[in-house]
């Protein structure tokens, strides 16, 4: 549809007629999401005048307001090229009231609080920071906005796919006269992502129009639209088990239920699907489903091949601490690469909000006696130590309750230290845990559970844990520590001079603060058992981590049952890139942290790890990585419950172009699917499909795969689509990554993800999946 504001100029009538009719859109859409009549909603499709705010000196007027697809936002610009830009609801990460953005804080007055927000976008996206004229309005911006963004993300894929395609169709229908001839078919089929040729649009166009007016209009766009989404697979599964006059009875769906699905369910378990999605009043009277009530039940969460049970915190949460993988970031301040991107508060809310429990913050003297973060030895730039820890603090327990370590590498001066240790008292306040949990010496650590809401310092520390509390802790203010792992070899690659016996001088204050998490070099894995306590934890550098899990697994998972383990990129990652996290998983280590800058196939693997469990960040390890009798390696096993796994690759549904740049007949997808497990060595395997020719909407492959499973409990599954090129590098649609563990058996959809792990609303691919106990 195309926007108020790009109309040509009307008489009277025209002009009510078409602003009666956007109403009406506006209306639908609104129903569709479920805020009809919301006066938020109203407020925000009439528009009004906003203050963009830049820089101190950059404060501009704009008029913005919700397009009547109730999905994208207008608003004016003053470039010469684009008078009016426009972006999704779906490019919206967060809607953040008051002066939460590093660019309000820094350009805004405190007075100005209740008019401000700012609309924070996926991926590199600058923040959108604006003023409203007062808080009522301001308010009802933020409101009405999160209001959208919210319904939107829990609509079903089918409620998405249905948005999606009817404001397609009123994008296709360029004169906005209710009806679609056969050049605007044409145009609809191009924005779906489907290549025609001629002769099959001109055949399904007659097939359709009734009428022969040459045009469709009303019921006749209803039956376009009917065979333009038939589902014939599904059709295909559906009538193998409706039995019952052409219609799923209760019992027919139990049956489904348990031969293909291999769930474990009931027939009330049946009755509650068939009550919960049926859509036709009659046969959900009659106890039946029909097969638009299958398609629904198909796309819910319970058709989903992630398993519903493990979107809410499932696991034990009271073992130690140390038995828990524990999502973790690299260097959390860079938005970009490590040798002069910015440093930004903003990146360790990113990190927060997707569940990250473990930030990097490299510390550094800074001007007027304030420490910095930024990455030393190279033109980043710098943010104070002060309003990173105001951010982590503001963000870190919104999406996890659970605990968040912050692993200090330190290179400030002692005063400035000092300075440290006030700010993370003081900002922090009781969620900055400073002692050992229940003030005795522990032998263990505390469980995820009973540190809900708390900080943990990683850092160096001048004595034991038990000087501390045996009232033995020093007086003396500062002393010399060895420096950290991590900090030396970050001098290495600065080209700096540097001798192995690297020392710096530790403030006591910033030394008292660090608990559970104390860092020491570590000298293999004997000398660790014979001389580290279970809080001393080393920090390794991929290579030698890498290394010692080859060589050394089983020894490797043993040092890993009582102590921590943090593994780093190396730093000639200059470009922020990122290692392979499996194998580093494989051997029980628990803070293996990656550059979340960074969008990467072991991102994605990242993101598949930690999806279970709540989105919690941390996730309970396998029972051999946990006890001390096991020997288990996962170079060579033992290898206890081996599976084999079936996954056929059906279909894909409405896949978005890529290459929107080039020209128009090049931008349809010619898409593959290659489906790949990662795992111990012996279970890494990849599979893909043959392409299709010019189809994004409806693809249809029916291919099968095999996989034998050796550790399916540290197995991953990815599926990858890609757009085929016969001459470059095939591009990236979209792919998917979940732990094995979470895969539900049977038909099942995939939803797709960007090379950010954004979700991509509309599309999705249609397996079928099954996980059995090899022969």
């Amino acid at each position: 549809m195309s926007c108020l504001h790009k109309r040509l100029k009307k008489n009277k009538s025209e002009e009510e007629a078409f602003l009666e009719k956007a109403r009406r859109i506006a209306h639908e859409n609104g129903k569709r999401l479920g805020l009809e009549g919301d006066a938020d909603l109203n407020f925000l499709l009439v528009g009004g005048e906003l203050i963009k705010i830049r820089s101190s000196s950059w404060k501009r007027n704009r008029f913005f307001k919700l397009q009547e697809d109730c999905k994208t936002l207008w608003y004016e610009s003053h470039k010469t090229f684009r008078k009016k830009q426009t972006f999704s609801i779906d490019d919206i990460e967060s809607v953040r009231k008051g002066r939460q953005s590093e660019g309000l804080n820094k350009h805004t007055d405190p007075s100005v609080e209740e008019m401000c927000f700012s609309i924070i976008f996926k991926g590199s996206k600058k923040n959108l920071d604006l003023m409203a004229a007062n808080g009522t309005e301001a308010k009802q911006w933020v409101s009405g906005l999160d209001k959208i963004i919210h319904n939107m993300r829990n609509l079903s894929s089918q409620q998405k796919s249905e948005h999606w395609i009817i404001n397609c169709m009123r994008k296709a229908d360029k004169n906005a006269d209710n009806k679609m001839t056969l050049k605007e078919v044409k145009h609809f089929l191009r924005q779906v992502n489907v290549e025609v040729d001629d002769t099959y649009a001109a055949e399904i166009f007659k097939k359709c129009d009734k009428s022969n007016s040459g045009s469709l209009e009303g019921e006749e766009i209803k039956h376009f639209y009917d065979l333009l989404t038939h589902r014939e697979e599904v059709d295909v599964i559906y009538e193998n088990y409706a039995q019952t006059e052409g219609q799923m009875s209760s019992k027919d769906l139990l049956n489904f239920l348990l031969t293909e699905q291999r769930e474990k369910v009931s027939m009330e378990d049946a009755l509650k699907l068939i009550e919960k999605y049926e859509v036709d009043g009659t046969a959900k009277q009659n106890e039946r489903m029909s097969k638009d009530g299958f398609l629904m039940y198909l796309h819910r969460e319970e058709g989903s091949i992630f398993n519903p049970a493990h979107k809410q915190v499932y696991q034990d949460m009271h073992q130690p601490l140390n038995h828990y993988y524990i999502s973790s970031s690299h260097n959390t301040y860079l938005m970009e690469d490590q040798l002069k991107g910015p440093s930004s508060t903003e990146a360790y809310i990113k990190a927060l909000m997707k569940s990250c429990r473990c930030v990097e913050l490299d510390c550094w003297d800074g001007a007027n006696g304030e420490p910095v973060i930024y990455h030393g030895y190279t033109l980043t730039s710098k943010v104070l130590f002060r309003d990173v820890i105001k951010a982590i603090n503001d963000y870190a327990f919104k999406t996890s309750d659970y605990p968040v370590i912050l692993s200090l590498e330190n290179h400030c001066s002692v005063d400035q230290q000092k300075l440290m240790a006030h700010h993370l008292i003081s900002i922090l306040g009781e969620a900055l845990l400073t002692k050992p949990v229940g003030n005795t010496m522990p032998s263990d650590f505390p469980s995820p559970e009973g540190l809900k809401g708390k900080f943990l310092i990683k850092g160096k520390r001048l004595n034991k844990l038990d000087a501390a509390l045996n009232n033995n802790n020093s007086t003396i203010e500062e002393d010399t520590v060895s420096e950290e792992d991590e900090a030396a070899d970050c001098k290495e690659n600065g080209h700096k001079s540097k001798s192995k016996k690297s020392k710096i001088k530790l403030a006591k204050a910033l030394s008292d603060i660090v608990v559970y998490c104390k860092s020491v070099h570590f000298s293999g894995f004997e000398h660790a058992k014979d001389c580290q306590v279970f809080y001393e934890m080393s920090s390794f550098k991929e290579s030698k981590a890498f290394n010692l899990a080859v060589n050394s697994g089983t020894a490797y998972i043993h040092h890993n049952i009582d102590k921590l383990s943090r593994i780093y990129p190396a730093g000639s990652r200059t470009d922020s890139s990122n290692y392979n996290p499996v194998p580093m998983w494989n051997v029980g280590c628990q803070i293996v942290a990656l550059n979340f800058q960074t969008p990467s196939k072991e991102l994605h693997i990242n993101q598949g790890r930690f999806l279970q469990n709540g989105l919690s960040g941390y996730v309970l390890k396998p029972e051999f990585q946990r006890s001390l009798s096991s020997q288990f390696n996962p170079n060579t096993g033992p290898w206890l419950k081996r599976k084999t796994f079936h996954v056929m690759v059906i279909s894909a549904q409405q896949l978005p172009k890529v290459n929107k740049d080039k020209d128009k007949h090049k931008s349809i997808v010619d898409p593959l699917v290659r489906v790949e497990i990662y795992g111990v060595p012996a279970d890494n395997a990849s599979k893909e499909t043959h392409y299709i020719d010019n189809n994004g909407f409806n693809p249809m492959w029916n291919e099968k795969f095999q996989f034998n499973i050796h550790v399916a409990e540290l197995a991953l599954l990815r599926f990858v689509v890609e757009d085929y090129d016969s001459t470059s590098q095939n591009d990236l649609i979209g792919q998917y990554c979940l732990p094995v563990s979470s895969v539900q058996n049977g038909y099942r959809h995939v939803p797709l993800l960007t090379k950010r792990g954004d979700v991509i609303c509309s599309a999705g691919l249609f397996v079928h999946l099954m996980l059995v106990d090899a022969q």
